[in-house]
């Protein structure tokens, strides 16, 4: 540790490597092309790496135990031995591929849920409670400890997902259960204190992001019992609780927690946090850990307004008791913004990745405990920097912000609002008469091949030119076409072979984006993103899909969907500037967006998927903040939708969200059809649908692309019956439940063929013809 009175630390750190090494790795075992010990040597050397350099960086206490092969969540779940019965598991430490099959499923065993961690569009695998108490397989923090220790010295810090917020994450718990079921971790969760004890760790960081949500005052009691049994279990061993994402919900029971460190978000959670430490203080004998580097953006910290902020904390708690550091993990933003050679010069050194906010958590630290010349000119060119970024010309257009704002005028004057659902379904029956009832179609892409990607690649490196490329393209456009009918699906798409990414795509082509080369964060498992940089004022350029489109429907008489990817989830998977609102920005994007409907329209495309899957996860934490972001989450959508024609029929996809607590901010959107995800949830959806009406257009996602395996015909046939169950066949379109793209092909051809065949047996089975038409 450094001999600043003031210490550093992070939260957690990036996994996957600065190639996306650990990425590789994994998918080369998947693809059986290296052995099981090939793969531990290449991910320890990653592991070892990334503590190297937090190392470097000067921190003073370095998290271990937050590396995974997977997923941090789904640890605790094998270290528990918390095995769903479906996988005949006997007990013992749990092997990586017995890991691998929760996560991604078995052709006999359907994977666990995956859904989204907090508002962050990091996924993890959901335990399923079975009844069965969790016993210790391994002790996983206890290893990295000594991993780090032995390898390379370092005195780690081990991190822990928290009693509370592991058991908050459980599926399966019944209903008004969840205190006693949290009591029965007291032990396991002791036991590995214990030995973490005996070891002589310095501290163990007790990660509870779940305290940020609404807890009962009995919530709280039984918290306040855990951790105390906990403290008892291992009295010497210093504890450290962190909270992230937001304000802890009762910061006077949080602070009486009997642990040594508290750690709260000053980004995200700031306002209130701040709110309840000055009225109410902090006890005396706890430290103060302060994430005041935003862990989830990426751009550069005003260190001088940091340090003026710290001061004024110190008459609450002196700095002798504080951490500096993130908010939260590092593992929602890239590695480093050094080898963003190719960015605009002004955009480049407004960014702050895991490496860079290391740094300004160091500088921020030191010169808070040894202000000096040199530390004031640190912050003074760090102030000047994020000054001339919010002033940057570039990023400000007058005329988009102008026009949106007479066009918000106009439609609010109309209510912002379509023909009736009822009206535009009768026109929509008139338009697709060939249409069966219970149609089938797909999410938009289809697999992305390596041939497909080499392609894209030759064309961005200029070895292609653009009639070769379009030329390629067209191929396969058409090769897919004919798949899809001779498979039998009712709505085509053209397959999204173009785009590289959902949202990169149509940020590519809008001003007031910037892309990153090296810029990759990890979505789930082995999946990385690379979000766009969303830096300024977002305008449309010229029509973005309507050629690939008009292609597609060209080759064929059945409907192909256009395909765009909606303005909240643009937003919320985008780095997002934050100098203006966020729902400012969304308003600029369904701006844009509505004037690409328009152009597939007068290209006569009139079946249109407007794709907002990342709405659920953009929602705030608190319930005060979610009403206000619902209602301009809809706007959204609905400014992008309502100028659409009554006979284009809108569609819109959701995935990994909780339907019960939206239904009636889908109901809002006022989509025609929304797709939504049922095969991993365990048909959730239709629980909530036999409880809540909807008369909109649902479609059924009726098996899991996250998963290699292929359904059969009878599970998806049995998904379709549920849900006939709760709702008339008029209402419901039958799909997988996410894009294809990363799929194989083979893989996807036997499960749409499964699909169609399940949908083809209802439709028998209940005497509806193959070509009824809707409505």
């Amino acid at each position: 540790m450094t001999a600043s009175s003031v210490k550093t630390s992070a939260a957690g750190y990036p996994r996957i490597g600065y190639d996306r090494e650990w990425k590789k790795a994994l998918e080369q075992y998947w693809a059986k092309k290296i052995s099981a010990q090939e793969l531990e040597q290449e991910l320890d050397k990653i592991e070892l790496q990334r503590l190297a350099n937090m190392h470097k960086a000067g921190l003073d206490y370095i998290p271990v135990n937050d590396y995974s092969w997977y997923d941090h969540v789904l640890d605790m779940t094998t270290m528990f031995g918390l095995i769903p019965s479906r996988y005949s598991y006997e007990g013992g430490e749990v092997s990586p591929d017995l890991m691998f099959a929760l996560a991604r499923g078995t052709q006999d065993a359907v994977a666990c849920e995956m859904t989204k961690w907090f508002n962050t569009n990091y996924h993890y695998i959901v335990p399923e409670w079975e009844g069965r108490a969790p016993q210790l397989t391994a002790n996983r923090p206890l290893q990295a400890y000594r991993k780090a220790k032995l390898q390379l010295g370092i005195e780690g810090k081990p991190v822990i997902i928290g009693p509370y917020t592991y058991v908050r994450s459980l599926k399966g718990v019944p209903a008004g259960e969840r205190l006693q079921v949290l009591k029965q971790f007291i032990s396991v969760y002791s036991d590995i204190l214990r030995e973490l004890e005996a070891e002589g760790v310095p501290c163990v960081q007790l990660d509870e992001p779940a305290f940020v949500l609404e807890m009962k005052p009995e919530d709280w009691q039984a918290v306040q019992s855990v951790y105390e049994q906990l403290r008892t279990a291992a009295p010497s061993l210093p504890l450290w609780v962190q909270t992230y994402f937001d304000a802890v919900s009762d910061y006077e029971a949080f602070v009486q927690l009997p642990v040594n460190t508290l750690g709260l978000d000053f980004v995200h959670g700031k306002a209130r946090n701040e709110a309840a430490l000055r009225k109410s203080g902090f006890p005396q004998d706890k430290t103060l850990a302060l994430g005041v580097i935003d862990g989830r953006n990426i751009w550069r910290t005003d260190l001088l307004e940091a340090a003026v902020w710290l001061e004024s904390v110190a008459s609450i708690v002196p700095q002798q008791r504080w951490i500096v550091q993130p908010s939260c993990s590092l593992l929602h933003v890239p590695l480093t913004a050094t080898r963003e050679t190719e960015l605009p010069e002004a955009i480049r050194h407004a960014l702050a990745f895991a490496d860079e906010k290391l740094e300004e958590t160091v500088q921020l630290a030191r010169h808070i405990a040894q202000p000096g010349e040199a530390s004031r000119a640190v912050l003074d060119d760090s102030a000047a920097r994020v000054l001339s970024w919010r002033n940057e010309p570039s990023r400000q257009r007058a005329e988009v912000v102008q026009a949106l704002h007479e066009l918000l005028a106009e439609e609010k004057a109309k209510g912002i609002k379509r023909t009736p659902y009822e009206e535009r379904r009768v026109l929509h029956a008139k338009r697709w008469p060939e249409l069966p009832l219970l149609p089938t179609t797909t999410i938009g892409s289809m697999p992305q091949t390596a041939d497909i990607r080499r392609a894209r690649l030759r064309y961005r490196k200029g070895e292609w030119d653009a009639k070769t490329y379009e030329t390629f393209l067209e191929e396969e456009m058409t090769r897919w076409i004919r798949i899809q009918e001779d498979i039998g699906i009712d709505v085509l798409v053209h397959g999204e072979f173009e785009r590289t990414d959902m949202v990169e795509y149509f940020g590519e082509k809008l001003d007031g984006f910037a892309f990153t080369k090296f810029g990759w964060v990890q979505s789930y498992g082995s999946r990385c993103v690379k979000p766009p940089v969303l830096y300024g004022d977002v305008a449309f350029k010229e029509p973005m899909t309507v050629k690939e489109t008009a292609f597609a429907q060209s080759l064929t008489a059945q409907p192909v969907k256009g395909m765009l990817t909606g303005p909240v989830t643009i937003l919320n998977w985008s780095f997002v500037r934050n100098d203006v609102p966020r729902e400012q920005a969304a308003f600029q994007l369904a701006y844009a967006l509505r004037q690409e409907i328009a152009a597939l329209e007068q290209a006569g495309i009139e079946m249109i998927q407007v794709d907002e899957p990342a709405v659920k996860e953009g929602m705030p934490l608190k319930a005060e903040d979610a009403s206000y972001y619902s209602e301009w989450a809809v706007l959204a959508f609905r400014l992008a939708t309502c100028g659409a024609k009554p006979q284009t029929q809108i569609h819109t996809h959701m995935c990994y969200c909780d339907f019960s607590d939206m239904v009636d901010t889908i109901r809002k959107m006022d989509a025609d059809v929304i797709s939504l995800e049922t095969a991993r949830s365990g048909g959730d959806m239709i629980a909530t649908l036999e409880k809540q009406h909807y008369e909109l257009g649902i479609g059924l996602g009726v098996y899991d692309i996250h998963s290699p395996r292929v359904p059969s015909v009878e599970e998806m046939k049995q998904l379709i019956e549920q849900a006939l169950a709760v709702l008339p066949v008029e209402s419901f379109w039958i799909n997988p439940d996410c894009g294809l793209k990363t799929r194989h092909e083979p893989e996807t051809v036997a499960a749409l063929r499964h699909m169609v065949e399940a949908t083809k047996q209802v439709r028998q089975q209940r005497g509806v013809a193959e070509k009824q038409p809707l409505g």
